[in-house]
């Protein structure tokens, strides 16, 4: 355990004080002679010294936010000292008993408690959103490589608080020029009836797109940057040379791997022992590649990672044709330096609609989640979510109703079925109408809501009619990922979602981080299945970005003349093709049934995707998964109206801050999910 090394301070003492302590530690012979001596100092001050000017203002208080714990002594995160957050532990389903957090001013929610701690430092010292956002994700990619990092791509949401507008950013891979639609269907891309498969896609090299976080990061920066940009990388160079511990989600996700990321030179040497056996929980873990690559890119800027060493390295290992513990065959990528130093991160439009007094606010594509999300949002406003609030709620969030979940669940099936055929990359195919107006009409999402009986699921549903549009239908789901919000001291905000895809990503490792697997995201056949003459929107073509299920939302409120008002909330998850479900779910438990950041968060996942099986997070201890769920009433009585219920143990990490109001006055409330490892900092307060 670290020590606490506690530095006295020493206080200039007055002569006259100075006198009294003499006199008090035996400076005299007896009570006349101290007060002779006394009255002879004071004599001299008053002759010598004028009087003291005016006491200034007692100094504002020293900001002593991001230390974690309201009681006793507050802890440093990543200290070691006992009630570090940071301490490794094993990866666990649900830990119960998370409280909302609050802060007056500035708070991070993040994953990883050393990446909260990176993006909370900046905050503290003055940082802006994004910032913070470049710092926790420098961070991510060290503690938390399984899910995100340099080698993958994000979407961000950005509200400036002066100007009020909502800015998303894309910072998506790309698919190399050189690739066609069959890129994942067959090794020659050019047989294209009868060639041979490409082998497990995921773990070759056409899984990897050209990376796109660190650009998108670099462009929002420099939109919205304050501090230094080579100061956002310091704590995650420290980390990466002195070392971390290896906690329970990463450590799960090596001994799961295993087989795949041995089969990289750089992956294994990273984390595996000399004997072979994986690294484990609380292994001192340290990345001395990973530090120069941070180096570098804080003393050049973006353009090293798309140009120069550190690109050609990406290539490379893209470029891989054999595996190194046995020689056998891997498909090579077709990425070049060229795709590498053309690859564009993207300002867009968010997707915005109303839902009840607010307004709601998502990524555009090549995301579906924003749609996705309003979408859902916008049909469930036909019913009185209200009369559907949880039972006995608690800091848990409370026992999921019937309805409730048979209602979310059915306007989930409607919307997956409009993004499996509509949604992909708009640059390339457009939305119908050519925004998402049409999709997200108040008319077109009422006509949806009518297909929903309050008596039976509909199971599986049918896209809407939207125009003569000849696509096919693709279910392609994501992995993996993860989720951070930030508020920052001057009220803007960033809510960010950040991936390699699946777990550990492609399994390829360079220059200290992983590479991601992120194409797989695009329909592998690009045909669809019952109809081969019609094309699937979600196919692969040279420069196009596979379509997400990410969802970074921002709420608002809904000022009296239906413009967007102030700020309200700021939510969004990991879960691969879940992540709807997740943000809804997260959303409506905080708009309709009251719940605050912590609660809605913690709040039982429930959910589907356009499958007959209806999702409900049995890890969660509001759900009885005893005698195959068969003692639970909320599972039986989903059944009951026709739904195959799921109760798997859901895998979400919401991170959710809502402001609102103690005191009369505004605040800040956040909640990180107790099915991961995060936390929520700021400079918080006990009310």
């Amino acid at each position: 355990m670290t020590k606490k090394i506690r530095a006295h301070t020493w206080r200039a003492l007055s002569p006259l004080a100075l006198a009294l302590t003499i006199a008090g530690c035996g400076g005299g012979d007896s009570g006349q002679d101290n007060a002779a001596l006394v009255a002879t100092i004071a004599a001299i001050n008053a002759a010598n010294n004028p009087p003291a000017p005016p006491s200034p203002p007692p100094a504002a208080a020293a900001d002593t936010g991001c230390l974690i714990g309201d009681s006793g002594t507050p802890v440093v995160v990543g200290s070691g000292d006992l009630g570090d957050p940071a301490a490794p532990e094993p990866a666990s389903g649900y830990v119960v008993g998370h409280e909302l957090v609050y802060a007056k001013d500035y708070m991070v929610v993040a994953n990883h408690p050393l990446a909260t701690r990176a993006g909370c430092d900046v905050l503290k010292a003055g940082g802006s959103a994004v910032d913070a956002a470049v710092a926790v994700q420098v961070v991510l990619s060290l503690v938390e490589p399984q899910s995100s990092g340099l080698g993958g791509g994000a979407f961000m949401l950005h509200y400036d608080a002066k100007t009020k507008k909502v800015q998303a950013y894309d910072g998506r891979e790309m698919a190399p020029a050189a690739a066609t639609e069959n890129y994942l269907r067959y090794a020659v891309q050019t047989d294209s009836t009868s060639g041979a498969p490409v082998p497990s896609a995921r773990a070759s090299g056409r899984s990897i797109g050209t990376p796109g976080a660190v650009r998108m990061l670099d462009v929002a920066y420099k939109d919205h940057g304050k501090l230094p940009w080579k100061d956002l990388f310091g704590y995650g160079i420290t980390l990466a040379s002195d070392g971390f511990s290896i906690g329970g989600r990463m450590a799960a996700a090596i001994a799961s791997s295993e087989a795949n990321l041995k089969r990289d030179a750089d992956a294994t040497a990273y984390f595996f022992n000399d004997d072979g056996t994986p690294k484990t929980l609380g292994t001192t873990l340290k990345n001395p590649v990973y530090a120069e690559t941070l180096a570098t890119l804080a003393n050049e800027g973006a353009d090293a990672f798309y140009t120069g060493p550190i690109a050609q390295a990406i290539v490379d290992k893209i470029g891989t044709t054999t595996a190194a513990n046995d020689g056998s065959a891997i498909t090579p990528g077709v990425t070049t330096m060229t795709d590498m130093a053309n690859y564009v991160a993207k300002r867009r439009d968010p997707v915005c609609g109303t839902y009840r007094d607010y307004y709601v606010c998502g990524m555009s594509p090549p995301s579906s989640g924003g749609i996705a999300v309003i979408q859902a949002l916008g049909i469930l406003e036909t019913f009185d979510m209200g009369l559907y609030t949880p039972s006995a709620i608690d800091i848990e969030g409370g026992k999921p109703t019937v309805m409730g979940v048979h209602l979310v669940s059915e306007a989930e099936r409607l919307a997956y079925a409009d993004r499996d055929k509509y949604v992909a990359d708009t640059d390339f195919v457009p939305l119908p109408g050519g925004s998402p107006d049409m999709m997200l009409s108040k008319a077109y999402l009422q006509q949806r809501a009518g297909l929903i009986s309050m008596a039976r699921s509909m199971g599986v549903a049918a896209a809407g009619e939207l125009g003569s549009v000849p696509l096919g239908i693709d279910k392609t789901e994501e992995q993996g990922t993860t989720h951070f919000t930030v508020v920052d001291k001057e009220g803007n905000v960033v809510t960010m979602t950040t991936t390699v895809e699946g777990s550990m990503g492609s399994f390829r490792m360079t220059q200290g981080f992983l590479l991601n697997n992120q194409l797989t995201d695009f329909a592998a056949n690009p045909n669809d299945t019952v109809d081969p003459a019609l094309k699937v929107a979600n196919r692969v073509a040279p420069g196009k970005r596979p379509r997400s299920t990410m969802a970074p939302t921002l709420v608002f409120k809904k000022n009296a003349d239906g413009s967007m008002g102030d700020f309200v909330m700021g939510t969004g998850s990991p879960g691969g093709g879940t992540i709807i479900q997740y943000v809804v779910k997260t959303v409506v438990g905080a708009l309709d049934w009251g719940l605050d950041a912590q609660q809605a968060t913690s709040l039982v996942d429930f959910g589907a995707t356009n499958s007959v099986i209806t999702n409900v997070g049995g890890e969660h201890p509001a759900i009885d998964t005893s005698n195959s769920g068969n003692n639970d009433p909320l599972i039986t009585g989903l059944r009951a109206l026709g739904h195959s219920v799921n109760f798997g143990a859901q895998s979400s990490g919401i991170s959710t801050i809502i402001r609102t109001n103690v005191g009369g006055q505004p605040v800040l409330t956040g909640g990180a999910d107790p099915r991961r490892e995060g936390i929520v900092l700021g400079d918080t307060f006990a009310p």
